[in-house]
């Protein structure tokens, strides 16, 4: 699986708008971990769920 962001980047979850924006702290295997303005460090499984890069 190849994802559309890598760490730096900065990411939505679209099921989730009131965490607000992540930042990706790092991805390994299908965990990425992002820390949300609103909610804090997530880690994801970029699996299930679909994070949205947000353009620089």
């Amino acid at each position: 699986m190849i994802l559309d962001y890598e760490p730096g980047d900065k990411v939505t979850n679209p099921s989730k708008k009131n965490w607000g924006i992540g930042h990706v702290q790092s991805i390994i295997n299908n965990k990425a971990t992002i820390n949300f303005e609103n909610v804090g460090k997530k880690v994801i499984n970029t699996k299930i769920i679909k994070l949205e890069k947000i353009s620089r």
